[in-house]
C-alpha cells in the first residue's frame, strides 16, 4: 500500500515524512512517499495532506502547483480514497476561511476557520502546546485511544463545525475546540500527530492500517 504526503511547499514535511514511514516499517508492504506529482496522487493508495502556515496562502500554493489539486479532488471525491488533513490540512476541510480573508476551502465538512477567541484572558493565542484530548465519537483510526491522551498544537484559528457529529475528538481551551473531525474517508486533525509522541504515532499507524 502507497501513501503519498502531499508536497504543495507548504508546511514541515520532514517530521511527517520521518513519523509515517517509521509506522509504515512495522507494517508488512508499506510504502511511503513524499510527492507534487499529479500521478503519484493517483496511484497511491492513501493521501495525506499537511499544513503549516495561513489558510489562503495554503490554499492559493496547493492550487498553483500544475495539477494537483485536480488529482487531489479526483483522489479523494471519486475514488473515495483515505484521506487525512493535518493542521491546516485539516483547515482546508472546511468550507470557508476567514485567517485576513475569506477563502474558499474543499468543503468536504461544513463549517468555517474562524479566530480563537478563549474566554479566559489568561490563554493565549497562538494556541501553543499540549492539550489534553477529548474524545466524544468513534472511529478505526482512534482506536486505542484514551480521553486524555495528550497532542500538540500550534494555532490561531480553530473549525468550526456546521454539524457536531463531524467531530471525534476536541480539546477544552478556553472553549471546546475541534481536535479530530471526520467524514467518509476523510479525517482530519488540527494537531501535529507526527510531534505528538505515542498519541500521534498510534494514530498515524491507525490511518496506514485504515481500510474504509
Amino acid at each position: 500500500m502507497l501513501t503519498a504526503l502531499i508536497d504543495y511547499e507548504s508546511g514541515n514535511l520532514h517530521s511527517a515524512q520521518k513519523a509515517f514511514e517509521r509506522m509504515a516499517a512495522e507494517a508488512p508492504n508499506e510504502k511511503v512517499i513524499v510527492t507534487s506529482d499529479p500521478d503519484m496522487l493517483r496511484r497511491a493508495d492513501r493521501l495525506v495532506l499537511p499544513g503549516d502556515g495561513a489558510f489562503p496562502a495554503c490554499k492559493a500554493a496547493l492550487v498553483e502547483k500544475t495539477g494537483l489539486y485536480d488529482a487531489l479532488l479526483e483522489a479523494v471525491e471519486i475514488d473515495a480514497k483515505p484521506f487525512l488533513g493535518i493542521c491546516v490540512g485539516m483547515q482546508m476541510m472546511a468550507s470557508f476561511g476567514h485567517e485576513y480573508q475569506t477563502t474558499k476551502g474543499l468543503d468536504w465538512i461544513a463549517g468555517d476557520i474562524e479566530p480563537i477567541e478563549p474566554t479566559d484572558p489568561s490563554l493565549k493565542v497562538p494556541h501553543m502546546g499540549w492539550n489534553d484530548l477529548v474524545i466524544t465519537g468513534t472511529h478505526p483510526v482512534l482506536a486505542g485511544l484514551r480521553n486524555g491522551d495528550h497532542a500538540y498544537f500550534v494555532h490561531s484559528y480553530h473549525f468550526v463545525l456546521a454539524d457536531q457529529a463531524h467531530r471525534l475528538a476536541h480539546v477544552d481551551y478556553g472553549a471546546e475546540i475541534s481536535a479530530i473531525v471526520s467524514s467518509g474517508t476523510r479525517i482530519g486533525m488540527q494537531f501535529h500527530p507526527e510531534k505528538s509522541q505515542s498519541t500521534g504515532l498510534r494514530l498515524i499507524s491507525n490511518f496506514l492500517n485504515w481500510r474504509p
